[in-house]
């Protein structure tokens, strides 16, 4: 398997993620508390339970992250299964119900005394949302900071989604049921439709013609480039109209954001270690095994905060839960980065390929 060009390394809006997120969060709450008739507004455009202003932010951060995606890639499945083995089970198998149980047990059980019954079900929620969402675009930075091999996660990435497609829907439906929360499917099936199934058609066609007629190089290095910062303010953006609509319920409730961050940050590092050392045990080489523990560990946060907000609302805790694993994914994950490399030792080289 011939190793496509590395992609660049985690950049400037990436790398202070957490600083921008905090920002729109007091920018939201401000607007959410002085002034309301801006979320009030807004709140009229609507339809079939989906914000039509967030919908369309949403697709600006997710359409760029589709075009790197390159399912061609696909035909490479077979040549090192077990690395792909860890990343299906660990992302689809273990990943939702370890957060389920992470999230039920503190939300329910250890914080119980903080937060209201109603409020516990809508957090949980949003961390099953998460825990349902493997990573699909910040998996290539991740990768690339512990040396991951690119043409390999481009695979896991590949196939990661097609398994979305699939396997999101009856994965939340069931956990949610668990805990006796009412789920309405027809949305349920509409936000994947709208966040995944036409994010994804547009980008494969926009790969396909574009390399068709201007060739790989320009698609690689010259359109996938513009659209770098657009995911990130289509992100900031759709955060501000997040926290202007849950302004008061933060106000006054400032301690939950720590509430939430806690079992989101546990489950982070319980699932990359179950990735991670399950690939050692398997003496898979590091430039697969980095990438393998990367992509459960971290989250497709855009499609969880997507289906929360079509599902509960703007104003909801389970909104608000998928936020905040905004706010603590790059920190944390960095710090993970910083583990991967630290052991590197004790992986076997990677074999040459030709």
């Amino acid at each position: 398997m011939k190793e496509q060009e590395s992609p660049r390394g985690i950049g400037f809006f990436e790398k202070y993620l957490t600083i921008w997120v905090g920002i729109c969060m007091i920018v939201g709450i401000l607007i959410g508390v002085y002034l309301p008739a801006i979320p009030n507004f807004l709140s009229n455009f609507e339809y079939a339970s989906v914000s039509i202003p967030v919908a369309i932010l949403i697709w600006l951060m997710i359409y760029p992250m589709m075009l790197k995606v390159d399912f061609n890639s696909i035909k490479k499945v077979g040549e090192n299964p077990r690395g792909l083995i860890v990343t299906w089970v660990s992302n689809w198998l273990i990943k939702p119900f370890t957060m389920y149980a992470i999230a039920l047990f503190f939300f329910n059980v250890v914080f119980k005394d903080f937060i209201s019954p109603d409020l516990a079900k809508e957090y949980l929620a949003g961390a099953v949302l998460l825990g349902a969402a493997p990573c699909t675009a910040m998996v290539f930075v991740w990768s690339h900071l512990t040396k991951g091999n690119p043409a390999y996660t481009l695979v896991q990435v590949a196939t990661n989604d097609l398994i979305i497609l699939v396997g999101f829907v009856p994965i939340v439906g069931f956990l949610l049921g668990m805990s006796n929360i009412s789920i309405p499917w027809g949305t349920l099936f509409l936000s994947v439709f709208l966040f995944v199934v036409i994010p994804l058609a547009a980008g494969v066609i926009s790969r396909t013609m574009i390399t068709k007629n201007k060739g790989l190089e320009y698609f690689e290095k010259t359109f996938i480039p513009k659209f770098n910062n657009v995911t990130i303010v289509g992100l900031l953006l759709t955060l501000i109209i997040i926290f202007s609509f849950q302004g008061k319920t933060i106000v006054e409730n400032p301690l939950n954001i720590i509430l939430i961050a806690i079992p989101l940050i546990i489950q982070t590092f319980l699932i990359f270690f179950i990735a991670y050392l399950w690939a050692r045990a398997w003496k898979l080489p590091h430039d697969i095994a980095a990438p393998a523990g990367m992509i459960g560990a971290s989250n497709f946060f855009e499609l969880a905060v997507a289906v929360a907000i079509s599902i509960f609302g703007l104003g909801s805790g389970a909104a608000l839960a998928t936020v905040v694993g905004v706010l603590v994914e790059v920190p944390v994950m960095l710090q993970l980065v910083k583990i991967v490399n630290n052991t590197r030792g004790w992986f076997p080289n990677p074999v040459k390929e030709q």
